[in-house]
């Protein structure tokens, strides 16, 4: 089984990217799709997420109204549509499967599946 994240760059601040994470190996439709993020030094931290049936989406503050999840079932892929970059928001991004209660969505030990993750950086 294996997650592979693609689309990470170098962009500059108020500029846009779209990762991309295609899983394969089994078919994730029944799973809530992640992302989570790390910076240097810093822990890895909650983006956002969707649910099996792509309904529901929940999304860090840092990024609510900015970033977007999205899921094309039929491709076992998830989507990460990041508009209105900052520097701030420079990390490697992992795109991540499980099957946590929506309570507990934001929770990293909760994924089982983790892709190898993509370095986003934000120039200034």
């Amino acid at each position: 089984v294996q997650l592979q994240a693609s689309g990470g760059g170098l962009v500059q601040a108020g500029g846009s990217l779209r990762l991309s994470c295609a899983a394969s190996g089994r078919t994730f439709s029944d799973y809530a799709r992640a992302w989570f993020r790390q910076a240097p030094g810093k822990e890895r931290e909650f983006v956002a997420a969707i649910r099996s049936s792509g309904s529901t989406t929940l999304y860090a503050d840092s990024v609510k109204g900015r970033f977007t999840i999205s899921r094309e079932n039929a491709k076992n892929t998830v989507y990460l549509q990041m508009n209105s970059l900052k520097p701030e928001d420079t990390a490697v991004y992992y795109c991540a499967a499980g099957r946590p209660a929506l309570s507990a969505s934001r929770r990293v030990q909760y994924y089982d599946y983790w892709g190898q993750g993509t370095l986003v950086t934000v120039s200034s």
